[in-house]
């Protein structure tokens, strides 16, 4: 929520603490320990199945409700199945030293779900040992161990529980365990909550709406409807980054040539693409699409700093409103700017409800009474 001066965050409030302040006592009893990783390995396989990789698992991010029930918490630095390179792996070296996985550490890419599993399985040690599995004062020494899998369970660990850590604890992330049969697992299967139903793919759900049919009007075309699918949503914190008053590229730009513009549009999405083909093909521009849906308008001549090119790109911010973002990625500036004030920008008044920005900068310049 907003006012003229401040902006609210509602956020639920989790009574129960951080299950850190648990383990800080001392180690948990084995069934403790188990109920917290069932219900923990349950909310990461619901996250992986929407596409979500933590990256960030530890005692400190899991919270506990009033009931004692866990909570994953800060996803600050999660990462989303279109953060994937074009290998299919994850590329950012991020998470805490004591839990994160040796595949992350060597920088040659991950499995985002391989390497929460890994997460998982530190966390399952330090409930039942009361300490960390690799734990050294010197980082790279830790690495090492890391590496390595090099760690040893104490005396009181059962026989079934240290070999579903080897399993999860397994430095080739090709051979690690899956969720899916950390599940079928039979210690991990014990007093398991009959509310939770399982089946050979991970957590099964209850039958909730579409929300994409939800809010979409019913006379909506499937093939639209697929294509905005496609679109990437915004949430708050991208629209409040968008906003001019968050703008700092002032700060870095040397010069005040605009390299972008963004526009809302009431129109559908399939709509606005069609008109920026349309006036790419009037401006002789050559008009492609890379596999993130971008649409892309190149020149076809050698300019003063190499070819124009022009990125467009359309993110849904509520099924009947679109922000289109467009910018330049290759050429000279002011050959852009020339194209953009004579060609492009007059061409796209049918589809603009509004520029951003613009509307702050009257209001700022508006005499007052």
């Amino acid at each position: 929520m907003a006012t003229r001066s401040k902006i609210y965050f509602v956020l639920e409030y989790v009574k129960g603490g951080e299950l850190f302040n648990k383990v800080a006592k001392g180690k948990l009893k084995e069934d403790v320990a188990r109920r917290y990783f069932q219900q923990l390995i349950n909310a990461v396989e619901f996250c992986h199945s929407r596409g979500v990789y933590h990256r960030d698992l530890k005692p400190e991010n899991l919270l506990l409700d009033e009931n004692g029930d866990l909570k994953i918490s800060d996803f600050g630095l999660s990462a989303l199945a279109e953060s994937k390179r074009q290998d299919g792996l994850l590329h950012t070296t991020c998470g805490t030293p004591a839990y994160v996985a040796p595949e992350v550490i060597s920088r040659k890419g991950y499995d985002g779900a391989k390497a929460d599993i890994w997460s998982c399985g530190v966390i399952l040690f330090v409930l039942m040992a009361g300490y960390l599995p690799f734990h050294d004062s010197n980082l790279m020494e830790m690495y090492r161990k890391i590496a390595k899998a090099d760690f040893k369970c104490p005396c009181w660990f059962p026989s079934d529980v240290r070999r579903l850590l080897s399993r999860i604890l397994d430095p080739n992330p090709t051979t690690r365990i899956s969720i899916a049969k950390i599940m079928e697992n039979p210690w991990f299967g014990k007093g398991l909550d009959k509310g939770v139903i399982r089946n050979g793919e991970g957590t099964q759900e209850i039958d909730q709406p579409d929300m994409n049919e939800v809010f979409s009007s019913p006379d909506t075309d499937m093939t639209e409807e697929r294509q905005m699918r496609k679109l990437t949503n915004l949430n708050a914190f991208d629209i409040i980054s968008l906003s001019a008053g968050f703008d700092l590229s002032g700060l870095f730009e040397e010069t005040d040539q605009k390299r972008e513009a963004r526009f809302i549009s009431g129109k559908s999405a399939a709509t606005i693409i069609s008109k920026l083909e349309d006036v790419a093909r009037f401006l002789k521009l050559k008009v492609k699409k890379n596999d993130h849906g971008v649409l892309i308008m190149e020149g076809t001549k050698l300019g003063r700093k190499g070819v124009l090119a022009i990125d467009a790109e359309i993110f849904e911010v509520t099924p009947s409103f679109h922000l289109v973002e467009i910018k330049k990625t290759n050429g000279d500036t002011l050959e852009y700017q020339k194209l953009w004030n004579q060609g492009i920008r007059p061409a796209l008044k049918d589809i603009v409800w509004a520029w951003q920005g613009e509307q702050q900068q009257q209001q700022q310049s508006s005499p007052c009474c």
